[in-house]
């Protein structure tokens, strides 16, 4: 475990909430914990710390018992029953949350603790329901970066702002409970805050190399993201198909108009096989682009229909326990 730190903040009186989600942390969630305890004594704070075990098929449980263990009247632990993804694991989190502010943060220590009072005083001073840690340079791989910024792209177009999310956030308590009305899949913590407030800040924070581990986040999953990003707070995707559709119709339109001139003009001796073949793969291909995008709406109204649960909790260790 990572040795204690000694530094001194300036003392701020709030009651706070932590929210770590956790996959394959076992090597890293303590000295996590570890510092954000020592951040809270050292500024006079009040808090806890609410760990979320994401189904990690690691040694993550054992840890964060552990962890509950030594500092029980602080850490709170979460074992859900299998992988729900890091949004949902964070909604979990927050059902459990108690205090005044709610802080979200990422478990690979890459989120520095002694950036917490930074992040409070931004939210007081500013007047702000959500202020996001925004690192100065993220240490991430190249692909991961590419990801990354996917992501925060579609978030400002959806979404017509400047902010640029980041999984360290801390939020009022107010704005929590508007986003914990949601109860559907596809979750996307972002999106259900930019969709309850416009008072959104941000600040710029250290990022720290990940020492242990890889990200659980591939690009993969970050498109999938992106993708829930859009087809849950959005229809652009549906109005995109809608406007080449239209496009579409209007060029074949004139196409066909250039046709007829030309055959009444005597200036098509033998009919064209390439542009038949054109107008068939363009106008196949828009029609599967088409039916895809409608198909991923249909999907998902369906699965929220059939109620897919967002987590399921197989444990619970709650303050003050053995």
């Amino acid at each position: 475990m990572a040795p204690r730190t000694e530094q001194r903040y300036e003392t701020l009186n709030t009651d706070l909430s932590i929210v770590i989600p956790v996959f394959r942390g076992a090597a890293t969630i303590a000295s996590v914990v570890e510092g954000v305890i020592d951040c809270l004594r050292a500024a006079g704070m009040s808090g806890e710390i609410i760990l979320v075990d994401d189904g990690s098929p690691d040694e993550t449980w054992q840890v964060l018992k552990d962890l509950h263990a030594e500092f029980p009247n602080i850490v709170r632990a979460i074992r859900l029953m299998r992988n729900f993804g890091q949004h949902n694991a964070i909604v979990c989190g927050l059902r459990h949350a108690t205090g005044e502010y709610i802080v979200t943060m990422d478990d690979d220590g890459q989120h520095p603790p002694e950036e917490l009072p930074k992040l409070i005083r931004a939210i007081e001073e500013s007047g702000a329901d959500v202020v996001y840690g925004v690192p100065k340079e993220r240490s991430h791989a190249p692909w991961r970066n590419l990801g990354s910024w996917l992501v925060v792209t579609f978030y400002q177009w959806v979404f017509r702002t400047n902010v640029t999310p980041s999984a360290f956030r801390i939020m009022r308590r107010q704005v929590v409970d508007a986003i914990l009305t949601y109860d559907l899949n596809y979750t996307y913590v972002d999106g259900l805050l930019a969709w309850n407030t416009d008072r959104i800040a941000q600040l710029e924070v250290e990022h720290r190399p990940r020492q242990h581990g890889r990200s659980g986040y591939n690009l993969g999953k970050l498109l999938t993201l992106a993708m829930n990003l859009f087809t849950n707070f959005s229809i652009l995707p549906l109005q995109i198909v809608s406007i080449m559709g239209f496009v579409v119709a209007v060029l074949g339109f004139l196409l066909g108009l250039y046709y007829i001139l030309q055959r009444l003009l005597g200036g098509i001796a033998v009919p064209g096989y390439a542009s038949i073949i054109v107008a068939i793969l363009v106008l196949g291909g828009l029609q599967m682009l088409s039916v895809g995008i409608i198909g991923e709406y249909l999907g998902r109204v369906h699965i929220n229909i059939n109620r897919k649960p967002q987590y399921t909790i197989r444990e619970i260790l709650t303050q003050g326990e053995p």
